[in-house]
Parts: C-alpha cells; structure tokens; sequence
C-alpha cells in the first residue's frame, strides 16, 4: 500500500505532515523576535521560504491534472503570472496612490486603461486573481479536450501558448510594464510592505492556504472524482466506452489547477517584490514538471516535497556555482527518470518494503 494514501490508511503520516504544516506556519512568526534571540529568523529566510511554499502551491496545481489526470502541461506558468499580475495591478494602485503607476507616467499615459478599473480595490483584486487564470484555462482547456488534444501534443500546445503571452506582455503598450513589469510595491491593505510583522503574516497566509489546498485536494482525490481522473489517465478510451464525459472532467481539473497556480503567484508577488513576463519563460514551467517528477507525481505531498528541495538546491547552487546549477538539474531530472520513477516519494515505499 503507498504511502501516498496519506489520510485514509497511513494515519502516522497524516500526523507527520500535519507536524511538518504546523512548524512551517510557526517558523514566521520567529522573524519577530529579538534579532539577539537565537530563535530569531531574519528577514531573507522568511521571505525565502514564503516564496518556496508559493513555488510549492504551483507543484500541488500541476500534479492535479498530470499526476492524476495524465495531462502533462508545459504551460502553467503562465497561470501563475496571470495571478501575479492580476495582484501586482493591485499592490501598484496602492504604491501611486490617486495618480497613475510610474511606468505609466514614464510613458505619458494620461488615463489608465480599461482593464486596471477598479484594480485599487482588494476584493476586486482577490476576484481578478481566481478569474483571470480560470476563464482563460476554462477557453483553453474547452477547446483543446474537445478536439481530442492529446500527449506531447497538447503539452507542446501549453508551452506554445505560454511563450506567445510572454511575448505579448512584453510590449509596453498592453499596460502591463513591459520587460520591467510591476515593481516598487510599498503597501498592501495599508500596512508597509517589507514591515516585519507584514512578511510574517504573508509567509504565514502562504503556509496556510498550501495546507488548505493539500488537505482539499486530498478528500477531493478520494472521492469517486479523483477515481475517474485516474481512470482517464490510465484509459481515457475505455471510460468513455463505459459512458462518462471526460470532457467534463479534464475541463474541470484543468480549471482547478489554473486557479490554484494564480493564487500562487499572487501571494508570491508581494514576497518576492516584482512581477515581469520572465515568470511565462517556458523553462520555468518546464521546471515545475521536474518539481513534480522528482517528488513524485500523483501523491500530492510528492510535489511539494520536490518544489521544496529542488528550489532549496537552486537557492545554494545560484549563489555557491551559477554556471553548474543547470547541468545540476538536467543531471538530476535524469537521475530520476532512471533511478527514481516515483520519485522522492518512491523511497519511502521501497524502503518500507525492504523492510517488510
């Protein structure tokens, strides 16, 4: 039995996860101690590990549908921009204030576009962020599942479309910043942005909703739903011969996932202080497969393992040795599409077996 099966028969896992979201919620908080506290845990590390459960989020999105429904997409980091950029419209009506964002003024823009209306409003802006991404998978998603889009097809498809957005928000005339994107953010819902108490509650509404995301999609993967999703993956034909609507299905999951990686990238926005096109580069949705494939695709906790310890490694390796870090991570998607078909997660269930 895998290990996967996180709450339904493994309940020692279930309690080691929820110990694992439970330390990870509290380490924010230690950024307001006393500096001289040995506890203390200062502004980069809290910043840093806000932006790897954000990295982590879009892992959980993307192991929906390819690790349960069998569609690989090579795309969802546009979702991720689209949710960022939706926030960041947000955070730089705040900065400006009653006037227009400077890259707008830089440009001599007189009026803001039809498109930012109402963007000074949070909620609006919370709307925006699950909207955006969803109409714009659901249009995707609809036509593409209805004419039958399949494998490398449909994944080339994903990271075709990606690298058309990036393109296309990279022109200064959309409104969107052009190649700098939105930056200079200094309040959100009124409180300084880089003040302590506001990065500890940012990190900390990141722990959260990655845990309240896990936890929905794994009762939600336990349901006859999630079965089907599986079927589709293993033999779309044959539950199609059998009456269902897959359709509907794939469509559904693709949505779910969108939303889930445009939360992500919102709450990754005002940690990381910047959102420009280079977030649609097609090699950073190719990375967030290897996220998925290194922790193990199809087990939920795999990906957010594998977003947390490839993303660590890059941390290290961008700043010990720039130059190797991509023939790091290419040897290391080798090692384990050879070695590691599970993935990360994969060990566990071979080491328990060896030790039965």
């Amino acid at each position: 039995m895998k290990i996967a099966t996180l709450f339904s028969d493994k309940p020692y896992s279930a309690v080691l996860i929820a110990l694992c979201f439970l330390v990870v919620m509290i380490l924010p908080w230690l950024h307001l101690v006393p500096s001289d506290s040995p506890f203390y845990l200062s502004a980069y590390w809290v910043t840093l590990i806000g932006k790897i459960m954000c990295l982590a989020l879009v892992a959980l999105s993307l192991d929906l549908v390819w690790g349960y429904a069998g569609i690989l997409s090579l795309g969802h980091g546009l979702y991720f921009a689209l949710g960022g950029y939706a926030f960041g419209m947000y955070l730089m009506r705040q900065s400006a204030g009653d006037g227009l964002p400077d890259f707008m003024r830089f440009l001599s823009w007189n009026e803001l576009p039809w498109f930012w209306v109402g963007t000074e409003h949070f909620i609006w802006a919370v709307l925006l962020v699950v909207l955006v991404p969803g109409v714009i998978a659901f249009i995707f998603g609809f036509f593409a599942f209805r004419s039958k889009i399949k494998g490398v097809y449909f994944s080339i498809i994903t990271q075709a479309m990606t690298f058309a957005a990036a393109l296309l928000f990279f022109r200064n005339e959309t409104g969107f910043g052009g190649n700098n994107g939105f930056t200079g953010f200094k309040t959100i819902l009124g409180f300084d942005i880089t003040s302590s108490m506001t990065r500890a509650v940012l990190c900390f509404v990141t722990a959260l909703i990655l845990m309240l995301c896990f936890i929905g999609l794994r009762i939600l993967m336990n349901q006859p739903y999630g079965r089907v999703l599986g079927a589709i993956r293993d033999s779309e034909n044959r539950l199609q011969y059998l009456g269902y609507r897959t359709l509907w299905y794939k469509l559904s999951a693709w949505v779910l996932s969108a939303v889930i990686a445009g939360i992500a990238g919102a709450l990754y926005v005002p940690q990381a202080g910047i959102i420009n096109p280079s977030e649609m580069n097609p090699v950073n949705s190719i990375e967030m497969a290897v996220w998925v494939a290194a922790g193990g695709r199809g087990t939920l906790i795999g990906p957010i393992l594998g977003a947390g310890l490839i993303n660590g490694l890059k941390t290290y390796f961008t700043v010990a040795a720039p130059e190797f870090w991509l023939i790091i991570l290419g040897a290391l998607f080798i090692v384990v599409t050879l070695f590691l078909p599970k993935g990360v997660i994969g060990l566990f269930d071979r080491f328990k077996k060896e030790k039965n």
